[in-house]
């Protein structure tokens, strides 16, 4: 946000100068962003009129003109500008005056006609980029005053980061509350009379969504003149905020908005057919807002309609056919509390962020409306004129926020600040804050104003404590408190060790959003439930992901469409699967996933240009595996997942346990989510992995190595890990490697079988293995296989 200083000084005026005022600030908890004089550096500039305003005689686009500036004489100027005539009030740089850009202002002929100065715009003084004309000032501006005096240009803009949690810091006036409050000073809120009804008029307001719209207020004002001009110190107060003068009814609610933190809105009465009625937007209703566009409405979407049609989208954006315009003469004001729920997400959804939006979605204070309508009411009267009708107001008390007691403990207070705030300072930063404090024993019951909706719990009241305190009062004290030496189990496997390896294999570790589209989600797994999100971000993030599959792919295709095609990146995280058995029924799995896809290696000139393929992802996954010493324990099923190739993936089971699945991503996924080729996932259970097997030492033999190959026939659908391990068991204590190294399928082998050729490492520890030992060994191992999976050696 946005704000003069000057305006900040209007409500609370500190003995600080501008630095010490940003500080404290800061400090407060709303960080300054920066701060920017509002004026370039210039001087010599003074109020003037405009008394003689003629065509110059050698130049068509020039005119020449005597300016009264307070002086003895009038003075001779030329000017160029298409605005300037006679009578005008305007800023005029004398003879010696000094402006932005070290420009010094000297007596000159233009085409033969004398100029003693000049008259300015707001780009020549360094205010604002506008040089479109001169600077027309209030016919009541006093000739030869100081422009920036009169102006008030000595002044600051300061900009401020205001946390979700400090929607009132949103307006001038939750600013100032919170400086009165750092400096021990009264507020000096000006002064909002009632505005008395001179007419009767008024509108029928139905609130069909009472628990979306708590309070409308409305009314109507009559007979105003929508082309008077805005004042220039509220244009100026405006710009100084960053929001452009548009015309006077805009500016006033845009005034109202800066100044109260209440967004506004005016309709034009004479479009409104019937009257006004706060509705939820029906199925397929359509909206076309003030710039033109066509929005297509959901039925959670807040509208503010008459009978026939729908006005303005409720909060967030006015509608086109119901605006202010150059032909209004009666307009009705409309000031309402929208619920933060109401609101929240629905500006998006459209491809807006408003003012008022960014407000009502942090939250207005409930109290506020009344305050505000009055104040837009005399502003709107005083510069445009009119009658004004009584206020229409339609409250819904049973849905407007109440304020509950918080308690709030001196053990707590202590404990959480580390220091000891008297008992009397607790009550005053309390009651300056604005809470109704009731005192008790080693306790505070304070009830927070309306305006800080953010004061819910005790640890609200401590963090305001502290903070009004002042974080830089509260000493720095070493904490006191016993250490045990931790224990460390050599059984456990960090993710730590383990990211590493796949950091040396090539993979860099992402973070994806654990919130995901349930459309690509509902693609990767077709018919599983997934955790909805009452208020999304975005219709994109509102579902709860299942697996790390779906941000890992979207990464995939976001680092494609840049031109980078050789991808291997992995990520831990938590997924989060339904389950009526689990706390909060909700199950949350710590799960490791990877993707590769492009060249199996970086272009090289002594590298053959190959694509990754599965069995490169099947051994970085197996060397991950190792590091848990259960790499032998491990099974690779053929399986199906809707997600991944039926030919090409695999079920990962550890002790007849499923911890996760490796694959290619399907064909027709691929298709639909603009994957650029072939890409391979994995993805594990990592609590299921991660207490690794301690390796045990053994002796290594010092005799020799035998081996021996046999090529077993055998099913198709035999799983040829199934081969490898019974030849493991049958061989325990002699065979020390088994290896799988062809497979064959063709001629001489029967249609729907096929031949493994498997080698078999035997040695023992104590001798040298004898011929008779090792046949007997090897036809073990054969028996094993025929009786087990109808295995027959190949001829």
């Amino acid at each position: 946000m946005k704000f003069s200083e000057l305006w900040l000084r209007e409500w609370v005026n500190p003995a600080i100068d501008s630095d010490a005022l940003s500080d404290q600030i800061t400090m407060a908890g709303l960080e300054v962003d920066g701060v920017d004089a509002v004026a370039g550096e210039f001087n010599g500039v003074v109020v003037g009129e405009v008394v003689e305003c003629g065509q110059h005689p050698n130049a068509d686009k020039l005119r020449v003109t005597k300016v009264n500036v307070g002086g003895e004489r009038l003075l001779d100027i030329v000017c160029g500008a298409p605005n300037c005539r006679q009578g005008l009030k305007v800023a005029v740089a004398t003879i010696g005056a000094v402006l932005p850009g070290d420009f010094k202002i000297k007596a000159a002929k233009l085409r033969g006609e004398p100029s003693e100065g000049m008259l300015c715009s707001f780009s020549e003084l360094g205010i604002s980029d506008d040089h479109s004309g001169i600077i027309e000032l209030p016919a009541d501006a006093p000739i030869g005053t100081d422009i920036r005096e009169y102006l008030k240009l000595d002044d600051n803009t300061i900009e401020i980061s205001v946390t979700p949690n400090r929607a009132d810091c949103l307006g001038i006036i939750g600013v100032a509350r919170d400086v009165a409050v750092l400096n021990k000073i009264a507020l000096v809120e000006p002064e909002i009379a009632p505005v008395a009804a001179t007419i009767n008029d008024t509108l029928p307001i139905a609130v069909e969504a009472p628990d979306a719209c708590p309070r409308y207020l409305g009314r109507v004002v009559k007979g105003i003149n929508v082309k008077a001009p805005t004042p220039l110190w509220m244009k100026e107060k405006l710009r100084r905020c960053g929001i452009r003068s548009i015309d006077a009814v805009v500016d006033v609610t845009n005034y109202v908005l800066l100044e109260l933190g209440q967004p506004m809105h005016a309709f034009d009465k004479d479009r409104i057919e019937g009257g006004i009625v706060v509705r939820m937007a029906k199925e397929g209703e359509t909206l076309v807002l003030l710039d033109g566009t066509e929005a297509k409405l959901s039925t959670d979407t807040l509208v503010i309609a008459d009978h026939h049609k729908a006005l303005a989208m409720g909060g967030i954006f006015g509608g086109e056919h119901s605006g202010v315009n150059e032909e209004t003469q009666n307009v009705l004001l409309e000031c309402a509390f929208f619920s933060p729920l109401s609101i929240t997400g629905r500006a998006r959804r459209h491809g807006l962020h408003t003012d008022a939006s960014h407000r009502y979605e942090r939250g207005v204070d409930p109290a506020l409306q009344y305050k505000a309508m009055e104040r837009a009411t005399r502003l709107l009267i005083d510069i445009c004129g009119g009658e004004a009708g009584p206020v229409i107001d339609v409250t819904n008390d049973a849905t407007l926020p109440k304020r509950a007691t918080i308690t709030l403990r001196r053990s707590k207070l202590d404990r959480l600040i580390g220091h000891h705030i008297a008992d009397e300072q607790v009550s005053d930063i309390l009651r300056r804050l604005g809470c109704e404090v009731t005192e008790g024993q080693d306790e505070w019951k304070a009830v927070a104003p309306s305006w800080r909706f953010d004061m819910e719990i005790e640890e609200d009241l401590v963090e305001e404590v502290a903070r009004v305190y002042g974080y830089n009062n509260i000493p720095d004290e070493p904490i006191q408190a016993g250490l045990i030496m931790g224990t460390h189990r050599e059984a456990n496997l960090s993710l730590k060790r383990v990211k590493t390896m796949l950091n040396d294999k090539g993979y860099q570790e992402v973070i994806t959003y654990s919130f995901v589209d349930p459309k690509v989600q509902q693609l990767l797994h077709p018919g599983e439930e997934a955790l909805l999100l009452p208020s999304p971000i975005s219709i994109e993030m509102s579902a709860m992901r299942l697996s790390l599959w779906t941000g890992l792919l979207s990464t995939v295709v976001y680092n494609q469409n840049r031109q980078q095609n050789r991808v291997r990146i992995f990520e831990t995280g938590l997924r989060f699967v339904p389950d009526t058995q689990a706390n909060l029924g909700i199950r949350q799995d710590l799960m490791l996933a990877g993707v590769i896809c492009g060249n199996r290696y970086d272009e090289h000139w002594n590298l053959a240009k190959e694509t990754v393929d599965f069995y490169d992802l099947k051994g970085d996954l197996e060397a991950v595996l190792d590091l848990t010493g259960k790499l032998a324990d491990i099974q690779f099923r053929a399986e199906a997942n809707p997600a991944l190739h039926p030919g090409q993936s695999a079920a990962i089971y550890l002790k007849g346990e499923r911890i996760g699945f490796i694959g290619v991503v399907h064909p027709e996924l691929e298709r639909k989510l603009d994957l650029n080729g072939r890409t391979l996932v994995f993805e594990l259970e990592w609590n299921k992995l991660a207490d690794r097997v301690v390796p045990q030492a053994r002796e290594i033999s010092r005799f020799p190595a035998n081996r021996r190959d046999i090529a077993v026939v055998v099913a198709e659908n035999v799983p040829a890990a199934d081969i490898l391990s019974e030849c493991k068991k049958v061989g325990v204590n002699q065979v020390v490697g088994v290896n799988l190294f062809d497979v064959y399928r063709g001629k001489g082998v029967a249609e729907g079988y096929k031949s493994l050729a498997i080698s078999l490492i035997l040695q023992d520890t104590s001798r040298t293995l004898e011929e008779e030992e090792i046949a007997a060994t090897v036809a073990k191992c054969v028996e094993a296989l025929k009786e087990r999976f109808q295995a027959s050696l190949r001829d």
